[in-house]
C-alpha cells in the first residue's frame, strides 16, 4: 500500500527498525533533560479546580462551528455561554 502524501510529515518521519534499536527509555535520559521535558507537558493539575466535567448535548452544527475555531474551542464556548448569561440575567 502506497502512503498518502498528504499524511507524510517530513519533520516527524515514521520510525525505522534502526530508530527503535537506538531508542532509550525516558528514565535513561539525564535528569536535567527529564526535568526539562516534564515541564513541556502543560500546566498540570489545578490546585483547586474551578470547572466541572459533565455530559451535555449540543446541536452538531453548533459544536462543529466551535471546534472549527481550533485549539481552545471549549474555552471560547464557555466564554460565549458566560456572555449570554450576562446579557440575559434576571433579577
Amino acid at each position: 500500500m502506497k502512503p498518502n502524501p498528504e499524511l507524510i510529515d517530513d519533520d516527524n518521519p515514521e520510525w525505522t527498525e534502526e530508530d527503535f534499536k537506538n531508542a532509550v527509555p525516558f528514565s535513561a535520559l539525564p535528569e536535567s533533560l527529564q526535568t526539562t521535558l516534564r515541564g513541556l507537558k502543560g500546566r498540570g493539575k489545578q490546585q483547586s479546580p474551578t470547572k466541572v466535567s459533565m455530559t451535555v448535548r449540543f446541536d452538531r452544527d453548533v459544536l462543529d462551528a466551535f471546534r472549527a475555531t481550533g485549539h481552545g474551542w471549549q474555552k471560547r464556548m464557555n466564554d460565549a455561554l458566560k456572555e449570554w448569561l450576562k446579557e440575559h440575567a434576571t433579577g
